[in-house]
């Protein structure tokens, strides 16, 4: 609790609850690569899952993996510039939690791909294999999940 209670402490936090307009602006730009990570990751998933075959995978993929990395990278550090403004209340609430926890779970399954067989032989080949359909499924359903709970924690 002392740390989270430090961080809420600290300047930036300081500056994002005293000025709206700052608030606000990182507020969008984390919406904004909110959107440009499901932007990306939806169609590589649905590409890798089966859907739009005619579509080459192993033009598509490079780019839009690297896409949904920027906004992921951005997402998160947006989203701990916001975290950072209410810590303690943030760390008690469950829709939160469950945001986390989801993000944690599609890195893990973003990991296993990237590091697996299956996306070198989809990236290099355009062939993709069940397990990495599978996990492409996977990955679209928990991302989707992970942006309901971040709208879902201005209910709780």
């Amino acid at each position: 609790m002392d740390t989270l209670e430090w961080l809420s402490a600290t300047m930036p936090a300081l500056a994002l609850r005293r000025s709206g307009t700052l608030y606000m602006l990182v507020n969008a730009a984390h919406i904004l690569a909110i959107g440009l990570l499901i932007g990306a990751i939806l169609p590589l998933d649905l590409r890798l899952a089966g859907f739009f075959r005619k579509v080459p995978v192993e033009i598509v993929a490079p780019f839009l993996s690297r896409a949904a990395a920027v906004g992921l990278a951005a997402a998160v550090v947006t989203g701990f510039c916001l975290f950072s403004v209410r810590a303690v209340e943030y760390a008690a609430n469950p829709a939160f939690l469950a945001k986390l926890c989801l993000i944690a779970i599609g890195l893990l399954n973003l990991s296993i791909v990237h590091f697996g067989r299956g996306w070198k032989t989809a990236v290099s080949t355009g062939i993709v294999r069940p397990g990495l359909r599978f996990s492409a499924t996977l990955s679209a359903a928990i991302w989707i999940a992970a942006v309901i709970a971040g709208r879902w924690i201005g209910f709780l």
